[in-house]
């Protein structure tokens, strides 16, 4: 009977403490989430537009209590409206971001929607490479909530079981306001006729929201810093080399990720690209990643292994589906990678 009054009253208030403390949702191919890494990358594509829409499935042990959803879509302005005239040098873009969060089997729900804008200017061009700037700024507007129906309290127990209509006695509890966040990024770009490379730096929530379900004005969310970096390079005519690599912290959060894959294309089939490689997420978890490419639609898979040195009590599984449809009015002549 103890066991049965106490660990329900254990979980919430262990979740109550995760909440307060929350980050915001990261993707094991952050690669194919830009606008989730830094608004500078928004329309940083291989084409005029981007659609993109990101699954991930993560538990421990038999059950499945975390599932993050999103879809976004990114586009040049005022690009490539005319045949035959190349892009400009400087290029304006806009995008934005739907992203759901669902944890604790659904108990606790989170909803987040972006609005990004980015301009990159080409600071110089000749025979030998392209340098360009970008700086992107976004808003983003999010909410939080907690079903109290679904967990049980000490209040409620009636001495055979846990009575959800009893009143819980924590009136202090409540689902805490919807929050806007600013959001900013740079990055420095450079490109050869056969090899990319990008850098940049960004700042999530850096105007420090209000987040809590205690009603504490002292509680805020906290700036999700990242710094990024991808190089791409034709190793041959049907070899692709994409490298990626990501560090994030936020509070008493952080994670580096780095890792590659090749890119084969296909003989005979010059739009179709499969592609295969691995990440290494610093002391949790390794992960290998599958993707297919076909002309512009292209699909993304992985599975995180956790470490045998993780120091983690609870070891995390986690499946993650990818897809990206790019919109092409002609060829761009750029490396075809994850990343854009």
């Amino acid at each position: 009977m103890m066991n049965k009054f106490y660990v329900p009253l254990l979980c919430s208030a262990c979740l109550l403490a995760t909440v307060v403390h929350a980050q915001d949702p990261s993707f094991s191919q952050f690669f194919s989430s830009p606008l989730n890494v830094n608004p500078a990358l928004t329309g940083n594509v291989n084409g005029d537009w981007r659609l993109i829409s990101n699954l991930r499935n993560q538990w421990m042990g038999q059950a499945s209590p975390y599932t993050t959803g999103t879809i976004s879509f990114d586009t040049k302005v005022f690009q490539r409206k005319v045949l035959n005239v190349p892009e400009n040098d400087n290029t304006f873009a806009i995008g934005g971001m739907l992203m759901y969060d669902r944890a604790m089997g659904g108990t606790v729900k989170s909803t987040y929607a972006s609005i990004n804008t980015a301009y990159s200017i080409t600071v110089a061009n000749n025979d030998v490479a392209r340098h360009k700037v970008t700086a992107g700024f976004g808003t983003t507007y999010g909410k939080r909530a907690i079903e109290y129906d679904k967990l049980d309290f000490e209040e409620q127990f009636t001495g055979s079981g846990f009575n959800t209509n009893l009143p819980t006695g924590e009136t202090a509890l409540s689902n805490m306001k919807a929050f806007y966040s600013a959001n900013a990024g740079i990055t420095y770009c450079i490109q050869k006729e056969n090899s990319n490379f990008d850098i940049g730096i960004a700042a999530f929530h850096v105007n420090k929201p209000k987040q809590t379900f205690l009603e504490d004005a002292k509680q805020t969310l906290a700036i999700r810093n990242v710094v990024h970096a991808n190089y791409e390079k034709y190793l041959n005519e049907r070899l692709v080399l994409n490298t990626n690599a990501i560090y994030q912290f936020q509070s008493k959060a952080e994670y580096l990720s780095v890792g590659g894959s090749l890119g084969y294309i296909v003989p005979g089939e010059d739009k179709v690209i499969v592609n295969g490689g691995v990440w290494l997420w610093a002391k949790t978890a390794v992960v290998p990643y599958f993707g297919f490419t076909y002309k512009d639609l292209q699909f993304g898979a992985t599975y995180n292994i956790s470490s045998p040195s993780s120091s983690q009590t609870f070891r995390t599984n986690a499946w993650e589906f990818s897809m990206i449809l790019r919109g092409v009015t002609k060829a761009s002549g750029m490396i075809p990678c994850p990343w854009k």
